[in-house]
């Protein structure tokens, strides 16, 4: 039963560290790099799709990305769709092939996108504090019941503050590389 709960537990946890990843992937830096585009949706047809699905997204330079739908009565619709979105990149169409030349970062907008970061980490803690509350009353529930013993519950919660404690550092190794990442010149 508690092995069930730690299991659980850790599961959830990894599972918070590998969306903030995915989360901090899109975050830009001065590097070209396609997850850049992942989050971004097109209408097609009436129908809401990734980037992904509707074009071929290349990285031929170390500042450029291309976007080559595969419909080019798409292109104004990918254009207007990476328009609406935050990452700050204006692109230039040619009826053909959308460009997203990737500007030069000064040092305030990297101090911007590291604040995003760690603003991003933080969160990532929050969810991870949450399932260690989460777990702490499911031990809680099978002691009041008396499922289990009160030095086993001591135990299990032991264990689960030393997940939270591991993930919590793993949290911040993922969010100390990206902020080198970002401010690196």
């Amino acid at each position: 039963m508690i092995n069930d709960i730690l299991k659980d537990t850790e599961n959830r946890m990894q599972l918070s560290i590998e969306s903030l990843r995915t989360e901090l992937s899109r975050i830009r830096t001065g590097k070209a790099n396609i997850s850049l585009l992942d989050g971004i949706t097109v209408e097609y047809y009436g129908t809401p799709t990734p980037l992904n699905q509707v074009a071929n997204i290349s990285a031929p330079e170390p500042r450029l990305l291309t976007v080559q739908p595969w419909d080019k009565t798409v292109v104004q619709d990918i254009e207007k769709a990476i328009l609406a979105s935050d990452l700050g990149i204006t692109p230039n169409n040619d009826g053909q092939i959308i460009r997203l030349p990737l500007p030069q970062l000064t040092q305030e907008v990297r101090e911007d996108l590291a604040k995003q970061a760690r603003k991003r980490g933080e969160d990532a803690k929050v969810s991870v504090r949450n399932i260690r509350r989460d777990a702490n009353d499911q031990v809680k529930k099978l002691e009041k019941s008396k499922e289990v013993a009160e030095d086993e519950a001591k135990s299990a919660q032991d264990d689960i503050q030393k997940l939270t404690d591991d993930a919590v550092k793993k949290i911040d190794a993922v969010i100390s590389d990206k902020e080198k990442e970002v401010m690196e010149i």
